[in-house]
Parts: structure tokens; C-alpha cells; sequence
């Protein structure tokens, strides 16, 4: 999502060598190591579903799409036809260059797969964070806009809109305020007593942007974001759950169980339940402390089962009252034909599909005045390196390549950035080049070589195997920036009548300055 401005670090501490990950959505700091994100902030490897896509995007194919949350329900939707949605958001605090493009690639690739597309404009954002002007961000606003329809962007099936004229959104951010108070945002993003409450009031509006496609019919709506954009996430997915009347998990008893928790129960009734009938919880207690090394989530889980004792154990769907009145729990109640039992806060059924009862919930929540929203769901992508090293940003001309550039600056560009070369000619054919570290060689993984793997792959073969030389690599890779930024241009000249169907850039100057 376009966030900007320089804020307060988010710093999370790694189980792992006793190091930290900065996880900052207004910062410039990029990921080291990508695979602690995956153990210290839940996010799940990507690579696992290639297999399962028929025709992957060549970000996905190339590991630069790295890491999901919940994106099994997106392959679903595609596969069976039914509805979805994918959305994500661009600052104007500048003009957008090629690292953008990738964004505005993963939008319309799942555009094509089905979604209705959603890109947004975080002009409240780039206001509160980075104080531009009106004017400013209304022209940087236009060419992002451009960009997004240059890249393919189908105005049938999906909306562009700038968060200032978006009242819904607006509307939404305000509901979200209520069910936040500043102390979580102390935790989650570092903010003190001297953050602008504009600041504050930016991020409730960028967790509406995140449900606002489900504002009308809740579904299944992927976010492509990088990396440090996750805090985002996970506030809005806290958020999202807070608002529905009731939530559907799965339990195995009386008693609540965690995630964690719920994957030892889960093991210990796929290998108890045809030894032993009725199973009881104090057995389970008994046969996971057995099996397993000792750690707290387990201690925490058998001590559950324990107090427990002779209840039975067996899996069942648990439906939570979270805002709903005692009366609508109870008409709720009325609609369920299967074997249930009834508590004061829940309602426990029994040999059910959690699909079949998800959907039934969410559709009489919706009956009666709810938001059944569906957790967000997002699509991590790697950060490219900036043409002089570190990460690419808008705020550093040099490190980037706007997609408004001059061709012959973006030659010149390429031509002058840092490679992942050795200190001489004679010591790369010896040892190789380090593509993995150079920023010319992203240029052609992610951009340059467009759906071409093979074009690809020879550029990492030939580079560390110390064939390709990077005065060669720098002089190829510039010219085909050169004509891609020529045909991109060109793009944009065509889809410049699109913007009547928008009108983006007409500045609502009402109370601005």
C-alpha cells in the first residue's frame, strides 16, 4: 500500500540469533533476511502454490512474490469462479517509477484472473505523513493514475479513487476509530505523544481502503504489498474481526484454544480418535504430554485439557456472540438444524463443514445489519534495490527510474548504477558475479525480461559464472530500459483519455490550502 512520511520504527525481536527486523510502513529500511519474516511475523511461503496456479504471474515464478497470508482462499475463489477482490495503494508523493510497476502488475494480473481490481490513491496519506500540497499531490495523483491504466488496468471491472473523495471510506475510518484506542497504536506502530493526530487518523483510513471492497459484498480480497507494509495488515485484520457480530472457529472442547494450541489438539484427534471411544479430554492431556518436548504453548494446552478432565473431546465448529444482542444470538440459534449445544457467550456445532457455517453466519450477519467481513488477505513482494544500493525510493531520484522518465536518463541511469561485480574483470571470470546482490540483475528479473525466463535465467547463469561482464550486462540492460520506458510511454499517451471517465485531477479544494 502507498504509505509515506517518516514515522516512528516499528522494531520487532527475532527468536533468531537474538536480531531485529524493522517492520516500518513510513520508513526506507529494507529486509535482510526474508525468511525470519516467516517465523516471526506468521507470514506464510508462497512457493507452494506455483503448482497450483496454471499460469503464475513471472513475479511468482521467480520467488520476487515470496509470501502470503490466507492466499489459499484467492486460489479457490479463482478456481471455482466465485467473487474476489484485489486492492492496493500508491502515494503521490512523487512520480511512480519501476518499482511501482510491479504493483500495478500484481493488480492486474489478478484482474485477469477474475477480481475486481481496486487502486487507490493515499492523497490523505502523502497530506498528514508528508505534507504536500494539494497541488502537488493532485499532479503526482494523475500520473499514478495514468501509470495504473498504462499498465493494463481495466476500468470495467475494477475503480480507481483518491481516499479524499471516497466519503465511504472516510465514513469506514471513522466505525474503525471507535474500535481502536492509542495505546495499540503505541504498540503497533511506535506512536507518542507528539504524533499529529492526522498521522493517527491516516492509518484508520488505510484499514478502511483494506475493507473497502467489502463494503457491499463481503469476499475474499488480497492486498500485494511489500514487506513492511504488514502492520497495516495485521491491525486491519484485527479490525475487520472486531466488527462482525459473530466469529466462526474450530474447537475441540468447552474450553478456547489458540492457534498453537488448536495444531496439538488437531494432531492428537487424527491419531486418538479410531484407537479410543469416547475420547476425553484428561487422554489427550495424557497422550500430547507423551509425544511432545516440552514448551509453553504445550504446558498452556494440557493444563486446558486437564481442568477438563472426563468432557468429551471431539471436534466441532464454535460460534462466538462478539456484538450481537442475546435475541439475534438466539434467532441465530434457531437457524442452526444440526447437532449443537448451547452456551451463554457460544454455540458449539457439531459434524459440520466450517465453510457451511462461516457462510451461514456471515449471510444472516449481513441479514441484520453487520459487516461480515473476511480477514484481508496479502501478497508480500520483495523490495528492488535502489539503482545506488538500499531500497528504491521516490524521495532518492537516483536510486529510482520514474515511469515518466526520459528514456535516455534511464539509459544513462542503468549505465551508472552499482552491479554485484567483482573488483576486477579478472577476478569476476574467476569467481563470478554475486547476482543475488546486484541491482542491474533485478532490473532484468523483474522488469526487464518481462515473461521470458530463460532470458532470465542466462543472465544469472552467465553472471555468476563469470562469463558476463557487468560494462556488458550495465550496457544491454540500459538499452532495453530505454525501449521499455519508450513503449510504456506511449501506453500512457493511449489511455489519457480515460482519465475524463475519472477525473482525477480536478483538485477538491474545499478547506484545503
Amino acid at each position: 500500500m502507498g504509505l509515506g512520511g517518516k514515522g516512528d520504527t516499528m522494531n520487532n525481536k527475532s527468536s533468531k540469533d537474538d536480531k531485529h527486523i524493522s517492520i516500518d510502513p513510513w520508513g526506507s529500511s529494507t529486509i535482510e533476511d526474508y525468511n525470519d519474516l516467516f517465523s516471526q511475523f506468521g507470514i506464510s511461503k508462497f512457493e507452494h502454490f506455483l503448482p497450483d496456479i496454471s499460469h503464475p504471474h513471472h513475479l511468482m515464478r521467480r520467488g520476487i512474490i515470496f509470501g502470503h497470508r490466507g492466499y489459499q482462499s484467492i486460489l479457490e475463489a479463482m478456481k471455482s469462479k466465485s467473487p474476489f477482490s484485489v486492492l492496493s495503494g500508491f502515494m503521490p508523493t512523487g512520480d511512480p517509477h519501476i518499482g511501482h510497476k510491479m504493483v500495478f502488475d500484481e493488480i492486474v494480473w489478478h484482474q485477469k484472473q477474475g477480481a475486481k481490481a481496486y487502486g487507490l490513491i493515499a492523497d490523505l496519506e502523502a497530506h498528514a505523513a508528508r505534507k504536500l500540497s494539494w497541488s502537488e499531490i493532485d499532479d503526482h495523483a494523475r500520473n499514478y493514475i495514468l501509470a495504473l491504466l498504462a499498465s493494463g488496468f481495466d476500468l470495467k471491472t475494477g475503480e480507481i479513487y483518491r481516499q479524499s473523495e471516497n466519503k465511504r471510506v472516510k465514513d469506514l475510518a471513522f466505525e474503525l476509530g471507535i474500535e481502536t484506542n492509542f495505546s495499540e497504536m503505541q504498540s503497533i506502530y511506535g506512536f507518542s505523544g507528539n504524533t499529529e493526530i492526522s498521522h493517527i487518523q491516516s492509518v484508520l483510513t488505510q484499514a478502511a481502503d483494506i475493507l473497502y471492497p467489502q463494503l457491499d459484498h463481503p469476499q475474499p480480497t488480497v492486498i500485494p504489498v511489500g514487506p513492511d507494509q504488514d502492520p497495516h495488515l495485521r491491525l486491519t485484520r484485527d479490525l475487520a474481526s472486531r466488527l462482525r457480530l459473530f466469529s466462526v472457529t474450530e474447537a475441540y472442547a468447552s474450553f478456547e484454544a489458540d492457534a498453537a494450541e488448536l495444531e496439538y489438539l488437531k494432531v492428537a484427534f487424527e491419531n486418538l480418535s479410531s484407537l479410543q471411544t469416547p475420547l476425553h479430554c484428561n487422554d489427550v492431556a495424557e497422550w500430547i504430554e507423551n509425544e511432545n518436548q516440552a514448551s509453553e504453548a504445550l504446558s498452556t494446552i494440557t493444563n486446558k485439557l486437564k481442568e477438563a478432565s472426563k468432557e468429551e473431546f471431539y471436534p466441532r465448529i464454535r460460534i462466538i456472540n462478539h456484538r450481537a444482542t442475546p435475541d439475534l444470538l438466539k434467532e441465530l440459534e434457531s437457524k442452526i438444524s444440526k447437532n449443537k449445544q448451547v452456551y451463554k457467550e457460544h454455540i458449539d456445532v457439531f459434524d459440520a463443514s466450517h465453510n457451511d457455517i462461516d457462510n451461514m453466519v456471515r449471510e444472516f450477519e449481513i441479514e441484520n445489519g453487520g459487516y461480515g467481513f473476511y480477514p484481508p488477505l496479502s501478497l508480500y513482494h520483495r523490495f528492488m534495490s535502489g539503482l545506488t544500493g538500499g531500497k528504491m525510493s521516490s524521495s532518492l531520484p537516483d536510486s529510482h527510474i520514474s515511469l515518466f522518465e526520459a528514456p535516455e536518463s534511464g539509459y544513462q541511469k542503468v549505465k551508472q548504477s552499482t552491479t554485484g561485480g567483482r573488483e576486477s574483470a579478472e577476478l569476476q571470470r574467476e569467481l563470478g558475479g554475486e547476482a543475488d546482490k546486484c541491482p542491474v540483475y533485478e532490473l532484468y528479473a523483474y522488469l526487464l525480461t518481462q515473461d521470458d525466463d530463460s532470458y532470465a535465467q542466462r543472465v544469472y547463469e552467465e553472471c555468476t559464472n563469470g562469463t558476463r561482464l557487468c560494462g556488458d550486462c550495465k550496457e544491454e540492460a540500459a538499452n532495453l530500459m530505454r525501449e521499455f520506458l519508450k513503449d510504456y510511454q506511449q501506453k500512457i499517451k493511449e489511455v489519457e483519455p480515460l482519465l475524463e471517465q475519472l477525473n482525477p485531477n480536478t483538485p477538491n479544494t474545499e478547506g484545503r490550502s
